[in-house]
Formats: structure tokens, sequence, C-alpha cells
């Protein structure tokens, strides 16, 4: 059987990396903590994201999987603040120590953490009911910074990606909608492998195109609602330009205006920007190889107003996740 230590040592320590790859890393595990060394002129950007078996994924998701969105949920926070990332700690609850399922959980994680220059260095294991608690860290320049409270009267309202698609994945597992298995497949992967928004965060911190950024986890009414708060502004959002996912978009009206406005769990950026940036925000998404598109406008009055393809009112019952309400 596997000891804590052994488990930690056999599937979360790695080989040193490449100095110009652990730069920021002064001492990683192995250690009561971890030192991460700072650029001068660069704030730390720091998010938690907690996921728990029965809550957040069914039980016997497949463990790469479940590796690589643990990570993608914290990476897009540090998206939609702009920010490059640094270095992460797990912590980890496990009813057993399963040398499968550890295998492929941790090669689903450090797959992704590759792909971003991320490293793990640290965290903690102990026995108890499937729950998984990432720590992320990055690096802005805190003039850059993306934040919910910028948003601004007349700023444009765009979105990254697509929407739709893993709230549509959700359905077709729950027995709420019935989709052909192709179609069921595609969707999942948006629910199972979400795509953070990295390389587009940094183009727009960076190069100042725009002002207020969150991510996309628990439906975009809800999670804009949160610039609209923060900025003391309202919105207006046209409904049908919301880019839904390819799967989604084959479906009925309804479904389609209630998923993408409300699914949840699609990780992508919903953005404030001026109007004058609409051509550079357009470079961005296709230099960081992302889709972006304009779905409305910040109005000075508070509240929210959606609208149709045409302009006219919807009258549309919407509200993103709550993680104490029904699931």
């Amino acid at each position: 059987m596997l000891s804590e230590f052994d488990l930690i040592k056999q599937y979360f320590v790695r080989p040193a990396r490449a100095p110009q790859l652990q730069s920021r890393v002064q001492l990683g595990i192995g250690d009561d903590c971890a030192l991460l060394g700072i650029a001068p002129g660069q704030s730390f950007a720091i998010s938690s994201d907690m996921l728990v078996e029965g809550r957040h994924f069914f039980a016997g998701e497949d463990p790469r999987r479940l590796g690589h969105k643990s990570l993608a949920v914290n990476l897009s926070d540090l998206a939609a603040m702009g920010a490059r990332p640094a270095g992460f700690t797990l912590a980890l609850a496990l009813p057993a120590a399963d040398r499968d399922w550890l295998a492929g959980f941790s090669a689903g994680l450090f797959a992704l953490a590759d792909a971003h220059d991320c490293e793990l260095i640290g965290g903690d294991t102990t026995k108890g009911p499937l729950n998984i608690c990432i720590t992320v860290f990055g690096e802005v320049v805190p003039g850059q910074a993306l934040r919910r409270d910028a948003a601004r009267p007349g700023d444009d309202i765009w979105i990254s990606g697509t929407l739709g698609d893993a709230r549509l994945a959700l359905a077709g597992m729950r027995g709420e909608v019935a989709l052909a298995p192709d179609a069921q497949r595609q969707a999942e992967a948006r629910l199972h492998l979400p795509a953070p928004r990295v390389a587009l965060g940094r183009l727009l911190a960076e190069n100042g195109l725009a002002r207020a950024a969150i991510d996309i986890s628990d439906g975009l009414v809800g999670d804009l609602d949160h610039i609209l708060e923060r900025s003391g502004v309202g919105a207006t959002l046209d409904i049908d330009a919301l880019p839904a996912g390819p799967v989604l978009a084959t479906c009925d009206i309804a479904l389609r205006r209630n998923y993408a406005a409300a699914g949840g769990d699609d990780y992508e950026l919903c953005f404030t920007a001026a109007p004058e940036q609409r051509a550079a925000i357009l470079a961005a998404g296709a230099a960081s190889g992302t889709p972006v598109t304009r779905v409305g406008r910040i109005d000075a009055s508070p509240g929210l107003q959606l609208t149709d393809g045409q302009g006219a009112p919807l009258e549309l019952r919407l509200a993103g996740f709550d993680h104490f309400g029904s699931q």
C-alpha cells in the first residue's frame, strides 16, 4: 500500500526542469513551504478552486480528464486577470491510493501545467471523500490587471470562444435532453476539457485593450452581473449574438438562449472594452487562436437588459449556478 509520502514522490514529484522554466520557483516540493520569487514591478495573482465529487463532477469521472479540469478552472481565473501562470499547489483528499487513478490524474494535470509553464510547488494529501483543491499563482503588472470594477458606460461586451456545450453535455448525461452519441461526446469534451484563455487574457491586459473581465464559470448572466455590480453600471446583452457551441447551435432557439446565457462550466472570458479597441481585440483573438464575439454594451443605468437579434426586449428567467442552491 502506498504511504502519503510515497504517493507524492511517485506521482507528483517531477525531475528538475530546465533553469529557464523555473526562474520563479526558488524551492518547490519537499519542504514545509515553497518559495516563489517575483520579478520587479510584478504582483502575484492568486486564485483557489475546489472540485468536490458529486457536486462538481460525477463519481467515476475519468481521472485524466479530471486532472486537466482541476487545473484548467484555476488557470481560467488567471486568464481573466491577464496574468502569466507561475506555479500551483494541490490539496487532494482520496478515498484510496489507487495507482491507476493517480497515474491518470497526474498525467492530465501535468500535461496542462506543462502547456502553460506552470509548476506544481507543493500541497497536501489525505484520506477522505474525493476532493481536489488547487491554488494557482501568476504574475501581472499591477496597473495592467483586468478587474471586475473597471467597466465603463459605452464599453462593448465581448465573449471568447463559444458557450453552452458544457451545459448541454450535462443535460445529456442527466437524461434531460437526447443527443446522438457523437454529439454527446463532442459536447462532453467542452465539459471535461475546458481550454483556459491565458494567451488572450495576457494580450488584452498587456496591450491595454480590455477594461473589466471575468471568467465564465457559473453562467454568463450570473458572472456578468459581478462586473456590473462591482463597476456600478448596467448592460444590454444581445442573447442571439451569443456564440453557441457547435452542438448547441443545432438545438432549438429556446435551449440555445438558455444554455448559452446561463449554462455554466464554459471557462471562457467575458470582458469589456472601449469601442475604439474593436479592431485590436479582433487581432488579439486571431493572434491567440481564440474567436471573440461582441455581444452587448455597458449602460450607465443599473440592471441587465436582454434583447433578441433585432433589439427587442426579451423576458427570460435566467440565473447562474449557485453552489448552495439546487444543482
